[in-house]
């Protein structure tokens, strides 16, 4: 059994170069604003959730995102809406919310 029932990774990526990252699109605010809401619906801490910021996750050409493990499902999201329905249907009810679902990449 994992520590955490889900472990949700910001990314709040910040590129020098000038490319597209997270971070363009209020990452930090998202995560911050989702880790409160969290803890405000008593849902974090050991064998619930855990927030956390990521550094790069690679995928900031679709950002801003996010990625819910043990499912391993990656997200992005545009506003508040978005974030509140990814903690409600994911996190509390433990559905994936495909309107937001991002598809995985793989190499190859």
């Amino acid at each position: 059994m994992s520590y955490y029932d889900r472990h949700v990774f910001f990314c709040t990526n910040q590129r020098e170069d000038g490319r597209q990252c997270c971070s363009q699109y209020g990452a930090q605010a998202a995560r911050d604003y989702v880790k409160q809401r969290c803890k405000a619906l008593g849902i974090t801490g050991p064998g619930k959730v855990r927030i956390n910021s990521a550094g790069c996750l690679d995928r900031c050409e679709l950002g801003p995102v996010l990625v819910v493990y043990p499912e391993g499902v990656w997200y992005t999201y545009v506003d508040r809406d978005d974030l509140d329905e990814i903690v409600q249907r994911h996190l509390i009810e433990g559905e994936i919310v495909e309107r937001l679902r991002l598809e995985p990449h793989l190499p190859g």
